[in-house]
């Protein structure tokens, strides 16, 4: 099955096999994408710890200390949203914990097309890789056609995959988080910033995920010609970050979204930020929360 007929298939079967399913993603029949309670971008996050608020143009908001697991800042946190390609984070930890020959060569197929968005890849369909560098593709550059893939080679096929990500899901505790198919393209995909919080904090323990996922670019022969892939966070190639995981997503039901472990005022911390309207607002969100931390965690100077 091609990705856009796929995803509905496994969304039925989730909805009969987990009937929490069905509440947790607040599907709308009418129109078949959760029912998401919109707040207006822009509006403010609140701190408790800190006593005050920003404005943020992300819809959603959460940053962690990572130490503590303590709130610093959060922002309709507990509202369960579409979240795009964060979703390849499980789809990497899914794989890895299976144990898989990283080193086997996997196929694209037509399967492996989205149907479903119609997104672009550079990747043609009969080109062969590792799984390690359809997983190096799918956390650095978000390619779509890599991470389908990457779930249809999981030993018991794509519903075998799926159903390893939600069983993952439930391990960890993220009860307002299900998942119908391993790219992010369907808006079923769906997660709260708590919840995805929770998951960066153990992917990050993976040293693959942190290693890929933040890696700058890479140089790979497709089809005899060498081709570039950029991340898909450019604050990765910003030298004043420090930052330890990194996964962007987009589709139209989810906004902008960026998620990260990065060190913030001497501080380890976990970033989530989702549905953001513009791809450069999710960044600026980000160093908006960065320089109102530092201005307000740092130790400030005798006499100043």
């Amino acid at each position: 099955m091609k990705i856009g007929y796929a995803h509905l298939f496994i969304g039925l079967l989730l909805a009969f096999c987990l009937p929490e399913y069905a509440a947790a993603s607040g599907d709308n029949s009418s129109s078949g994408r959760p029912s998401v309670n919109k707040v207006k971008q822009g509006s403010s996050a609140m701190s408790a710890e800190l006593g005050g608020e920003m404005v943020l143009g992300s819809t959603s908001a959460l940053v962690l200390d990572q130490m503590s697991g303590k709130a610093i800042l959060e922002k309709n946190a507990s509202v369960a949203v579409p979240i795009a390609s964060i979703t390849k984070l499980m789809t990497a930890m899914v794989v890895l914990d299976a144990h898989l020959d990283m080193d086997g060569i996997i196929q694209l197929t037509k399967e492996d097309v989205d149907t479903l968005r119609g997104s672009r890849s550079r990747l043609p369909v009969g080109l062969t890789m590792t799984r390690d560098t359809a997983l190096l593709l799918a956390l650095m550059s978000s390619e779509n056609r890599a991470a389908n893939a990457l779930g249809r080679n999981y030993p018991g096929g794509m519903a075998a995959f799926v159903a390893a990500m939600n069983r993952k899901a439930y391990d960890l505790g993220l009860r307002h988080t299900r998942f119908v198919e391993p790219t992010g393209l369907s808006a079923h995909n769906v997660s709260t910033a708590h919840d995805l919080a929770r998951l960066v904090m153990v992917a990050h323990q993976y040293p693959q995920i942190r290693e890929y996922s933040t890696m700058a670019s890479v140089d790979l022969d497709i089809g005899g010609r060498v081709l570039t892939f950029n991340n898909s966070n450019t604050l990765v190639k910003n030298s004043t970050w420090q930052i330890g995981l990194s996964k962007t997503g987009y589709i139209s039901n989810a906004g902008y979204c960026l998620v990260m472990q990065a060190w913030v005022a001497d501080k380890p911390l976990i970033m989530i930020l989702l549905d953001s309207s513009g791809k450069m607002t999710r960044v600026g969100d980000a160093a908006r929360i960065r320089r109102w931390l530092e201005s307000n965690l740092l130790p400030r100077p005798v006499g100043a």
